[in-house]
């Protein structure tokens, strides 16, 4: 009797170890979020990267971003059937962005970016633009597309654009991941716009609050209490 004792034992210990094996799920993850965009969280914080708290929701996912990018690769490809864009990625915010939408891409393209900075007094923007970086090659009698991550008050891309058309180029577009089309102050549209998002500050997938939360997988609205701080 006292063998079979502990050999169901050793039976339940073995059943018990079996299932946090196949199913290591099954654990609960304190303060997670619900469904599959507050899974993202919880896998992103298993990192030890960002806290859940800084986040009040995930506004698109990794699996919504990739959908869209093919989508918008999509729509070039047949545009520019026989023809090779430049795309021009503004830095920083597009660089994940633009990496992901020309690997999806089956039209050849050249690449090249510009990075750009908008300044006045506080965080009004004036509209008046510094160039950190311009172009490394000539863009005379090329078809342009430039890439952003978000299309906003419009200020910036008029610039470029107005900038742009001083040296000739045979066409150029406007390609962004997010727009606010709430936020425009100048009338400007993107040819290649992905999500329509509202008036947040989001973050992720490359845009940034304070050089933090760039290499995100996915796009989340910060917290006020982060940039209200």
């Amino acid at each position: 009797m006292k063998n079979i004792r502990i050999i169901a034992l050793i039976l339940a210990v073995l059943m018990v170890i079996t299932t946090f094996a196949v199913f290591p799920s099954c654990t609960v993850k304190p303060g997670g979020g619900s469904g599959e965009k507050g899974a993202e969280i919880d896998n992103y914080q298993e990192g030890g990267a960002y806290m859940n708290a800084d986040f009040s929701r995930i506004l698109l996912t990794e699996a919504e971003i990739a959908g869209k990018v093919r989508e918008i690769a999509g729509r070039i490809d047949r545009d520019y059937e026989n023809r090779q864009p430049l795309m021009v990625g503004i830095l920083k915010g597009s660089f994940i962005f633009m990496a992901d939408l020309v690997r999806a891409m089956k039209t050849p393209c050249a690449v090249d970016f510009m990075a750009v900075s908008s300044y006045g007094k506080g965080s009004v923007s004036t509209g008046a633009v510094r160039i950190l970086k311009d172009l490394d090659t000539s863009i005379e009698g090329k078809d342009v597309i430039l890439v952003e991550d978000i299309l906003d008050s419009g200020l910036t891309l008029s610039y470029i654009i107005d900038l742009m058309a001083r040296s000739k180029p045979s066409s150029v577009r406007i390609c962004t991941l997010l727009d606010k089309p709430e936020r425009r102050k100048v009338p400007i549209s993107a040819d290649y716009p992905g999500f329509g998002i509202p008036d947040e500050f989001v973050v992720g997938y490359g845009l940034d609050y304070a050089e933090k939360y760039r290499n995100l997988p996915y796009i989340a609205v910060l917290s006020p209490h982060i940039y209200n701080s």
